[in-house]
């Protein structure tokens, strides 16, 4: 064990999926042509004036009940002065000393135990542009269509204490803001990203160590990675009878090393103040206590309901209620064919590799990753689930046919029987094969019986083979004992 102790903190940034900008009416739409959703106000032209996203507010104010925090009713935006070139304003809106929420937790399960990690805060503030640097043309260029788009910074206290805990608070944050349905939680977009915050200690100490940022973290893996990382090289500076320098570093995911960026700024070096330009955010108790009514389950209780319900392994439950999409499809074909595991068994096997090999369909802003094609649907799934059950089809033959079923849409049933694929449990044409394989195989039938038992899938094999695979797998094995162990 090491002498050490690492004290995690991370900022989320999380992109809300309004249909329209913070503080202007340009859309959201990703993967558009650069600066084609701009305008006077994101473009920071003198005199534009912003205005401000209701709908977004809701989003920011959901977040925080979700997370069990104060929400406060009135809140003020502020001006973040800094300097970049996809900033036009040369500032960032953003929130300083009174943001909307305060004051949350979120309990994350790890190795068994539960462990509650505070939120200091969440507050609202825009996103800046993208600089786009062109090897071919030496030069670079600035994209805005982001610059101004609705996000959430979720701050929480330093209380983690490994990268394995880091990356369990961030998948169940991940899992409520989709649940909630207030962002699509792309990461490979940025819809979901990440900076961490990482010093050491002595083992026992309670004095904070000097923190490093990890900056623009954008997958579960990097995060990871990335933290780990930054402890080894903390502890080895430290080692060595040298000092870990507060600053901002970049993680190379290819070479997996963090590398210094920049010095860490302080709260001061922003000049936070009051934004002239915006009225302090109200947000009346009526309203406030009609949101949190109207809150969904939650993905813990959700899993929680599966397996006490419906005895999900805790993995399976867990992996389901990451995206609120793939629960609903579950619950849905569950609805019709009361077998939840056997349901399961086919989202987590057939469904997501389905889901993995495809690229996820176009979506609007409000939008998040369907869990099936449009054609798919979960009547189809739980059709699937009960032939398979009643010995229409084999389990073999319907995890060949999924690829099919999951693009065309069409019920399964209709489909083997249009086909041919039905399972043929016709136990005198079983035999019959079985006679005809043990006849062609001697040499395997004396190995067999002289003990070497696990020729008995050779044989399965070869009555398959024979059958063109559509022979009832459970009649097939009992034909076979009954012929090589009678």
């Amino acid at each position: 064990m090491s002498e050490y102790e690492a004290v995690i903190g991370l900022e989320v940034h999380v992109h809300l999926c309004t249909e329209s900008k913070l503080f202007c009416s340009c859309p959201t739409t990703f993967g558009v042509e650069p600066n084609t959703n701009v305008c006077e106000v994101c473009a920071g032209m003198p005199g534009a004036l912003p205005v401000l996203n209701e709908r977004a507010v809701e989003y920011a104010a959901r977040a925080g009940l979700a997370l069990g925090c104060t929400i406060n009713n009135d809140s003020v935006f502020a001006r973040k002065n800094y300097f970049y070139p996809d900033m036009p304003v040369n500032y960032q809106i953003s929130q300083f000393e009174r943001p909307l929420c305060e004051h949350g937790h979120l309990d994350i399960d790890v190795g068994g135990k539960t462990r509650r990690i505070g939120i200091t805060r969440i507050h609202m503030e825009t996103d800046a542009g993208k600089n786009i640097h062109s090897a071919v043309e030496d030069r670079s260029f600035v994209d805005l269509n982001r610059a101004g788009v609705p996000l959430i910074e979720i701050v929480s206290e330093p209380d983690m204490r490994s990268a394995e805990e880091a990356v369990a608070y961030l998948k169940a944050l991940h899992a409520i803001v989709v649940h909630l349905g207030i962002s699509d939680g792309n990461m490979e977009e940025g819809s979901f990203r990440c900076d961490a915050n990482v010093s050491i200690r002595p083992r026992g100490a309670s004095a904070l160590g000097t923190r490093t940022e990890l900056k623009n973290l954008n997958s579960f893996r990097h995060v990871q990675r990335a933290i780990e990382f930054e402890i080894s090289r903390q502890e080895d500076v430290l080692e060595d009878g040298e000092r870990v320098v507060q600053e901002t570093r970049l993680y190379d995911s290819v070479k997996g090393v963090t590398s210094s960026m920049r010095d860490k700024e302080e709260a001061h070096d922003y000049r936070y103040f009051p934004d002239p330009d915006l009225m302090p955010v109200h947000i009346e108790p009526e309203r406030l206590e009609a949101w949190k009514a109207s809150l969904p389950e939650l993905p813990a209780a959700r899993r929680a309901r599966f397996m006490r319900e419906w005895k999900l392994a805790e993995q399976d439950a867990e992996t389901l209620v990451a995206d609120r999409a793939l629960a609903d499809f579950f619950e849905a074909a569950v609805a019709v064919y009361p077998e939840p595991r056997k349901i399961a068994n086919l989202m987590l096997g057939p469904l997501l590799r389905e889901l993995n090999q495809r690229e996820p369909a176009p979506r609007g802003p409000s939008q998040g990753k369907e869990p099936a094609g449009a054609a798919f649907r979960p009547e189809a799934l739980a059709e699937l689930a009960r032939i398979v059950d009643e010995g229409v089809i084999s389990a073999k033959i319907a995890n060949d046919i999924f690829s099919d079923l999951f693009a065309s849409g069409v019920m399964p049933e209709a489909y083997v029987r249009e086909r041919g694929l039905v399972q043929v449990s016709d136990t005198a044409a079983i035999e019959a094969a079985v006679e005809a394989a043990l006849a062609e195989n001697p040499a395997e039938v004396e190995a067999y019986r002289g003990g070497k038992t696990k020729l008995a899938a050779f044989f399965v094999g070869q009555v398959m083979r024979r059958m063109k695979g559509k022979a009832n797998p459970a009649l097939v094995n009992e034909a076979l004992r009954r012929r090589l162990d009678g």
